[in-house]
C-alpha cells in the first residue's frame, strides 16, 4: 500500500504518459474514450511488458542476482520509445531510489545517479524486500498506474470524479486477469505493443502548451 501509494513521492503525477497529447489530438475526449485509452494500455503494453519484467526483476533482487537485475533494468529503458518516457523512467527511478535508502534499503542508493534507471527495477527492489508476494505487487503496480491516468484524464478531458470512480471500478475488474496473462509470459513472448503511446509521447514534446512534464 505504501509503495503504490498516490503521496509516495516520486512525481508520477507530472507526467501523463502520452495522455495530453491523446486528448489535444481528440482521440480521448469523454469518459468511454478514456476507459479504452486505459484498458488498451493495461491489455497491451503493461500485461505485455511491465508485468512480465516486475515478475523477472522481483525474482533477481529475492535472489541476489545482479546480473539479471541489470540486464532486465536495461531491456525496459530500451523498451520505452520517447525520449519523455524514458525520462519519466529515470525521474521517479532516481526519486524511489533516494526513498527507499532512506528507509534502509542499502542496495537502492547504488542507483541514484544511474542515467538508464526504471521505475520498475526499484519499485520490484520495494517488494523484493518487504517480502512482497509477485500477485500482490504487480495488482500494486497496474493499480498505480491507472490511478495515475484516470488523475490526468480528469484534468485534461475534462472529467468529473465520479466518472474517474466509475472507470477505475471497471479497470478493478480486469487486473486480475491481466496480471495472470502476464505472468505467464515466457521470455520470447515480452514485448512493447502500443505504438500509439509512443507516438504520443513524442510529439507531446514539441506540443504548444502542456499541462504535464515534458
Amino acid at each position: 500500500m505504501q509503495l503504490c501509494s498516490p503521496m509516495l513521492p516520486v512525481g508520477a503525477y507530472a507526467y501523463s504518459q502520452g495522455l495530453e497529447f491523446a486528448v489535444s489530438s481528440d482521440w480521448v475526449n469523454d469518459d468511454n474514450t478514456t476507459l479504452l485509452w486505459i484498458k488498451g494500455l493495461l491489455g497491451s503494453s503493461l500485461t505485455n511488458l511491465d508485468v512480465p519484467l516486475l515478475s523477472r526483476l522481483h525474482k533477481a533482487w529475492s535472489t541476489g542476482d545482479k546480473k539479471s537485475v541489470l540486464y532486465w533494468n536495461d531491456y525496459l529503458c530500451a523498451s520505452r520509445d520517447s525520449r519523455e518516457l524514458r525520462e519519466e523512467e529515470k525521474q521517479m527511478a532516481h526519486a524511489l531510489a533516494r526513498l527507499l535508502g532512506d528507509l534502509g534499503i542499502s542496495e537502492a542508493v547504488e542507483w541514484r545517479e544511474n542515467s538508464r534507471t526504471c521505475f520498475l527495477t526499484l519499485f520490484s527492489l520495494g517488494t523484493s524486500y518487504w517480502r512482497i508476494p509477485i500477485n500482490e505487487a504487480s495488482w500494486g503496480y497496474l493499480w498505480m498506474w491507472a490511478e495515475n491516468q484516470v488523475l490526468s484524464a480528469i484534468k485534461l478531458v475534462p472529467l468529473g470524479q465520479t466518472t474517474g470512480q466509475k472507470i477505475l471500478s471497471s479497470v478493478i475488474e480486469i487486473i486480475p486477469e491481466l496480471v495472470a496473462t502476464g505472468l505467464s509470459l515466457e521470455d520470447e513472448e515480452m514485448g512493447y505493443t502500443a505504438p500509439g503511446q509512443g507516438i504520443a509521447s513524442a510529439l507531446h514534446e514539441t506540443q504548444y502548451t502542456r499541462l504535464f512534464r515534458s
